[in-house]
């Protein structure tokens, strides 16, 4: 993709249902890598919207697991009145798994969301260079990183950017667009135009230690974290006070247990090296529950209990 390609990005998205998406450029068929709680969320959004979604990992049993967990999260949301069964027939039936890493040539983006650490994200980069064509994009739901480093491993840094969701990414109607040093102005548009085709409001961010959300977030959860660790109030007192005296809808203390109190940490850890500043600093209490293994909703436990469907156990 060139520069010539910044007017025009509308028409490489895929058109409404029932009119002609076959033109050249339109996307297709999207690559999602990492298929956490996070990629499973990315991947169900995308197919929802009437795209291919190619779910890949080296692991099949992995692969299993997170097309079982989509369905199981789609059969949530009908129980809710969210979808239809006829939804989820259509969002499966977009939902393609592989082994083979060479099964990415085919797609127009690929996005990558493992786990936030930088040699991981530098190496896949550059196996999927060498496999992917030159116009295909490659784009990092990383929350910490440098984008800048994570392109410096493929022969294509102005076509690599971030796509930072947030965690429930169905049904949070943000995405950071995070431009590295080298972002073409015509990977952001076309970017830009796909967030909002996923329905997300999309905020350009420039690159910088934790974008905005993560940045901002963070010393919130690490003092209420040490609320907790110095006897003020109770889990549930903290998230209540904040819940209805500002107006949140969830608690800092329920929202780290969502996120992952494991991922909380490796950003903290990641932020406090990148800058230095004491509030980035991991609470003693929130190495402790990561040492014990008490990581969230994930595990059902963290600062509070949790039953399988992640609703609080009070």
């Amino acid at each position: 993709m060139t520069e010539d390609t910044t007017g025009r990005v509308e028409d490489m998205l895929p058109q409404p249902a029932g009119a002609d998406s076959s033109g050249a450029g339109s996307i297709q068929r999207v690559a999602v890598v990492g298929l956490g709680t996070m990629g499973q969320g990315i991947a169900q959004i995308i197919a929802q919207q009437g795209i291919q979604v190619l779910l890949y990992d080296k692991d099949k049993q992995a692969l299993d697991k997170a097309l079982q967990e989509i369905e199981e999260h789609l059969d949530r949301e009908i129980e809710r009145w969210g979808l239809t069964k006829g939804d989820k027939r259509a969002i499966l039936s977009r939902l393609q798994s592989t082994e083979d890493k060479k099964e990415l040539k085919d797609v127009n983006l690929v996005i990558e969301s493992v786990p936030d650490i930088l040699s991981l994200k530098r190496e896949l980069f550059a196996e999927f260079d060498d496999i992917c064509p030159k116009e295909t994009i490659f784009v990092s739901n990383t929350s910490t990183l440098s984008l800048t480093e994570i392109a410096e491993s493929t022969n294509r840094q102005d076509r690599v950017i971030g796509m930072h969701f947030l965690n429930p990414v169905p049904k949070t109607p943000l995405v950071e667009i995070v431009r590295a040093l080298k972002t073409s102005d015509a990977t952001y548009q076309y970017i830009k135009a796909f967030g909002e085709h996923l329905g997300k409001t999309v905020v350009e961010v420039y690159e910088y230690p934790g974008y905005v959300t993560t940045r901002i977030i963070l010393p919130m959860l690490n003092e209420a974290m040490h609320v907790l660790m110095e006897g003020v109030a109770s889990a549930e007192g903290i998230d209540t006070a904040m819940k209805l005296g500002y107006g949140f809808n969830i608690g800092p203390l329920a929202l780290a247990d969502m996120m992952g109190l494991d991922e909380v940490m490796t950003w903290m850890e990641s932020l406090f090296k990148e800058l230095g500043d004491l509030k980035y600093r991991p609470c003693p209490l929130l190495r402790k529950m990561v040492r014990a293994g008490h990581l969230g909703r994930k595990t059902c436990e963290g600062f509070f209990k949790y039953d399988e469907t992640g609703k609080i156990i009070s």
